[in-house]
């Protein structure tokens, strides 16, 4: 067993830990010594999905540190003049950049790191309470199985770090309902599992994808776009249970909720309005992004000329209630139309699941769980600078684990290097990065406007009941 100590020990390595390891080498006024443990054998983002033609549904500003650095190293662009591709993107003119190059440069970055630890799956955090030692907690992980080395092998290697502070950051898990967990793999699967299976699907008699947020809509248009250039013409059924198959709004003064400002505001509000704000903001961070759900139907328009039937089922407000086989490798898909009560059901070789993703406590952490502040709903207690609470010795952070205490942009790349920002500025003395305040033209809490407002001022009553007889009305002086 390898054992060694460090001011701060990351778990996982997605983009937002990977850039916060970024932040940490990429300049010399951050003085921490970090390892970051991951269980892969090498950094890959949302392979399943890395399909060709698909992009990034931010700016490609949004990569792993240029809105905290600018200047950093391990920057989009400076990835791009390392690969002497700079003029071929400067020829490119578009913000939204190729999804599989967005994991080619976070894959660069991760190579040029020196904190990653692939292969390191953490079983266990446990607390050190003691004074002596500059280190609170204890990280143990082992060694994945491999193609030398069985998942039951007892004699996995083990390493420890040990560490002044952790920041977490494990990312979210495809979320399968539980009426399709028994189907087979190969003609059941969630969409985070695409590319595996694709050549599969594109080979079946009929396809149905269920859900209408962007991954389901990027699948049905690559089903859409293989068909076209294949002798084979397989059906496609897409259904939802959302109303409708919405854009994701993304216009920019929609965009202000993605920004600092709208987090702080998010955070402050009570926890009731949080409880009930968040869940009907889905059309800010879910739905398809316009520019795909102009090609889905600008595909369905050009293979419908002539009079040509697409061969392609659409229906929103459907609740799938059950997928069974039924016989002969097909399957017959259950269903109830939501606004008229009405049940129907059609057939399907296979069925593609774009029914989101979830984020389970980490099993690693049972051990410091007795420790650990929760709201009253069992979700982790998460402070304004995205550390947990509770009875801890040192500090532990969360990455995108705070949607119900920050607010719609947590998950969200563009706010990646900020909250990295916030954290560093928590972890040490002199903030190495700025934290930025002053970002958008919107005001979101009553007291920012008025502050600026002519005769702006806050008021303690009512503003809405009329004044009393003979007293003046504020709002028409």
């Amino acid at each position: 067993m390898t054992e060694s100590v460090h001011d701060l020990v990351g778990v996982g390595l997605g983009p937002f830990n990977l850039g916060l390891a970024a932040l940490i080498e990429g300049s010399d006024d951050v003085p921490l010594d970090a390892a970051f443990l991951e269980q892969k054998p090498e950094f890959v983002w949302h392979d399943g999905m890395l399909i060709e033609g698909t992009t990034l549904e931010v700016p490609f500003l949004a990569d792993l540190v240029t809105l905290a650095d600018p200047t950093n190293p391990y920057s989009y662009l400076n990835y791009l003049r390392e690969h002497d591709r700079l003029y071929e993107f400067y020829f490119y003119e578009t913000f939204q950049i190729p999804r599989r190059e967005y994991n080619d440069y976070c894959q660069w970055v991760a190579e040029s790191l020196a904190a990653p630890r692939f292969s390191r799956r953490v079983v266990d955090i446990t607390a050190i309470d003691d004074d002596a030692t500059p280190a609170n907690f204890r990280v143990t992980a082992v060694e994945p199985a491999d193609e030398a080395r069985s998942a039951t092998d007892d004699d996995a290697p083990t390493h420890q770090y040990r560490a002044r502070d952790l920041v977490v950051g494990v990312g979210s898990r495809p979320y399968v309902p539980p009426a399709f967990r028994d189907l087979p793999a190969p003609d059941v699967f969630h969409t985070a599992a695409y590319r595996e299976h694709r050549a599969a699907v594109c080979d079946a008699d009929s396809v149905a994808v269920i859900g209408s947020g962007q991954s389901a809509a990027e699948v049905v248009h690559d089903l859409l776009t293989r068909r076209s250039t294949s002798d084979r013409s397989p059906r496609v059924d897409w259904v939802t249970r959302s109303a409708g198959f919405f854009p994701m709004e993304y216009s920019k003064l929609g965009l202000q909720h993605f920004t600092p400002e709208y987090t702080d505001y998010v955070y402050d509000l009570p926890q009731p309005v949080k409880d009930e704000l968040i869940p009907n903001q889905d059309i800010l961070y879910k739905g398809i992004d316009p520019e795909t759900s102009t090609r889905i139907y600008d595909t369905l328009y050009e293979q419908s000329i002539g009079g040509r039937d697409p061969n392609v089922g659409m229906i929103a407000a459907t609740e799938v209630g059950a997928v069974e086989p039924t016989g002969g490798g097909r399957y017959r898909v259950d269903c109830r139309h939501r606004q008229t009560d009405t049940g129907f059901a059609f057939e399907t070789d296979a069925v593609i699941l774009g029914t989101g993703y979830h984020r389970p406590t980490p099993g690693f952490l049972s051990s410091l769980e007795p420790r650990l502040a929760r709201d009253d709903q069992d979700r982790l207690a998460v402070d304004r600078e995205y550390g947990v609470g509770g009875d801890l010795p040192g500090g532990l952070f969360v990455q995108n684990a705070e949607l119900h205490t920050h607010g719609v942009g947590a998950p969200d790349l563009g706010l990646g290097a900020y909250r990295n920002a916030v954290i560093l500025d928590r972890l040490l003395a002199d903030a190495p990065y700025p934290v930025d305040r002053d970002t958008v033209f919107q005001d979101f809490a009553p007291e920012a406007y008025a502050s600026h407002a002519p005769g702006g001022r806050v008021r303690d009553d009512d503003p809405t009941t009329p004044p009393a007889a003979g007293q003046p009305n504020d709002h028409h002086q």
